[in-house]
């Protein structure tokens, strides 16, 4: 079976009492919308997290979210092939993968487009009281070229999205953090992202990013929700 969930932020609690109560198995492959945590410290916490979800009785795929390094960054990471794209992965954690934006992934049959990062708001804050943050949050134009061309190839069509972030139309403004100066927020991945959306043919796009569980018309956001992939 293929989960999907929303940003778990290093908490893997809900997955153990998951895999429980389904009796799941390195078979299953869970996909995380971004910002699960597994390289975010990039020191030995990181690695003793990796260790805990390996025990787990699931197979993960990540998306990249704003609140974690990108693995290409990374020493130690190397590429394979995994459901059709390349991902990147670690020899000693052989149930974690992490996706490649603009990659197109075969889940169940349908082909998944990834277009991982986002902006964080608490940037500032961030770099001010010494958190992490990640100069490569967010795709660069380099990036974002690389990816238009990956999906020309596939003439804009896609089955699925999964994204960290998601258009900008579709942003969930209910769900906006009260005391953040919104003029001061860059919008401009979900801008792009808009400008992919307006000429992408999909059947369902999700995200997560905005903790909350919320469905617009085609595009739905997870957050401690599980599903099981359509």
């Amino acid at each position: 079976m293929i989960y999907i969930t929303g940003d778990i932020h290093r908490g893997l609690d809900r997955f153990e009492m998951f895999t429980s109560r389904f009796t799941t198995s390195k078979e299953d492959i869970m996909i995380i919308l971004g910002d699960a945590g597994f390289n975010f410290y990039l020191n030995a916490a990181d690695k003793n997290l990796k260790s805990i979800a390996e025990k787990l009785p699931l197979t993960f795929f990540c998306i990249h979210g704003n609140h974690e390094e990108r693995p290409q960054n990374i020493r130690g990471y190397e590429t394979c092939l995994f459901h059709g794209g390349t991902a990147f992965f670690q020899k000693e954690f052989p149930s974690l993968y992490f996706a490649r934006d603009g990659e197109f992934y075969d889940f169940n049959g349908k082909t998944c487009l990834v277009l991982g990062g986002a902006y964080s708001v608490d940037k500032h804050y961030r770099l001010a009281y010494g958190y992490p943050w990640f100069p490569s949050e967010q795709p660069d134009d380099a990036e974002k070229k690389r990816i238009e061309q990956e999906i020309e190839k596939h003439h804009y069509q896609t089955d699925y999205v999964f994204s960290h972030t998601c258009p900008y139309d579709t942003m969930p403004r209910h769900l906006f953090m009260s005391g953040i100066d919104q003029s001061r927020v860059d919008n401009s991945t979900e801008k792009w992202l808009q400008t992919i959306s307006d000429k992408l043919t999909f059947e369902r796009w999700f995200f997560g990013h905005y903790h909350g569980n919320w469905t617009n018309r085609n595009y739905q956001m997870l957050f401690e929700d599980i599903i099981e992939l359509p």
